[in-house]
């Protein structure tokens, strides 16, 4: 008999009078083939999950937002300024709290719909919200301060001025005429996050929330994506931390950057989806070159105010002239950013003249998902 043949008549025998320990050898073999296929793709999934943390993209989340927190509005700063709900937002492994705060209205006439979370394709999506003539869907959600599921109740603009509704808004009526007392149906007071899904709002949008969706409308200003990304980057917003009672709340007005550096990424419009390939290459070209010159303008702020740092420093300045320059370098940073969103927004337009409005999940109807 052969070598060969001693082999397999042995391997047959332990089979055949062993079956217990030879099913424990195959087991075996196959976990030492399997896991370093699994670990590969655990590798694989954890470098790409920071690209699903990043604003703007569409990401499912398979945990439900927590409930709303209680918490009181801060005194309006002044004329002109509209209430935006705090809500719940995700960093790719945990929920964080956004305060609610006020928001200077880019436009006369123009309401905020807040965005709201809602359930569908087997997890919950974000509907980003936005400013506009009319008041879209908002997923049902009782934020109160006048957004008790439909609509906006907290006031209304009258021949250039917004009015507001003492009885939901924190206005001292010393320093605004523009007020009127007026109570509504608050709806049903509850603390649900979320529409759709297990335990969610049961709500839909109506033909008019339909209507504002796809009516002119435009995203958060600067500032609200600056102050989202300032409780992005605070631990004690993180839900993990606060267990849904956010140390920061609400704010009287946005928290905006000082620092170039701690501006959110720099933003770019959607992707080219013309139809034509060669069109669509073109744009994205065009995109690319926009994002590197505008990383390069932060850089280049970054540096100036670095140099006005380290020359306060080699002069050991007084607090009034430390406070002096970071008021200076937040006007620059400020300014910097507006002029990016202006210039992202006119590409957007010329990239894609036909606008239109976008989908939502959950409920039906109202907003950007990202």
């Amino acid at each position: 008999m052969s070598g060969a043949q001693c082999r397999f008549s042995r391997m047959r025998t332990a089979r055949e009078e062993r079956p217990e320990r030879w099913a424990k050898m195959k087991i075996t073999k196959m976990i030492r083939v399997i896991l370093p296929v699994l670990f590969a793709l655990a590798v694989c999934l954890a470098l790409a999950a920071p690209a699903s943390a990043q604003i703007g993209v569409g990401i499912r989340v398979g945990l439900a937002p927590p409930p709303l927190p209680y918490y009181d509005q801060p005194a309006c700063p002044d004329d002109g300024y509209l209430w935006t709900p705090g809500y719940w937002a995700w960093d790719g492994s945990d929920y964080y709290w956004v305060p609610g705060t006020w928001v200077m209205a880019p436009e006369v006439g123009f309401f905020w719909t807040p965005g709201y979370w809602g359930w569908g394709d087997g997890g919950y999506y974000f509907n980003e919200g936005y400013w506009g003539p009319s008041v879209g869907f908002y997923g049902g959600i009782n934020y109160g301060y006048g957004y008790f599921g439909h609509g906006y109740q907290g006031g209304r603009w009258d021949n250039g001025h917004f009015f507001y509704n003492t009885s939901y808004n924190n206005v001292d009526s010393h320093n605004f005429h523009n007020t009127y007392n007026a109570r509504v149906d608050e709806g049903t007071v509850n603390h649900i996050s979320y529409n759709g899904g297990n335990g969610g709002i049961n709500d839909h949008a109506n033909a008019q929330e339909e209507a504002a969706a796809h009516d002119r409308h435009v995203g958060p200003v600067a500032e609200q994506t600056q102050h989202e990304w300032t409780a992005r980057n605070n631990p004690q917003q993180k839900y993990s931390t606060n267990h849904g009672t956010p140390p920061v709340s609400a704010t009287p007005r946005p928290n905006v950057a000082t620092h170039p550096k701690e501006l959110p990424p720099v933003g770019r419009p959607a992707a080219p989806n013309t139809g034509n390939t060669r069109t669509d290459a073109k744009y994205q070209k065009q995109q690319d070159k926009l994002v590197a010159q505008q990383t390069k303008d932060r850089q280049n702020l970054q540096k100036q105010q670095d140099r006005d740092h380290q020359k306060l420093a080699k002069q050991q300045a007084d607090t009034v002239k430390t406070q002096q320059m970071e008021q200076r370098h937040q006007q620059q940073t400020q300014q910097l950013q507006q002029t990016h969103t202006q210039q992202t927004q006119q590409m957007q337009q010329r990239q894609q003249p036909s606008g239109g409005g976008g989908g939502s999940h959950g409920g039906g109807g109202g907003g950007h998902h990202h």
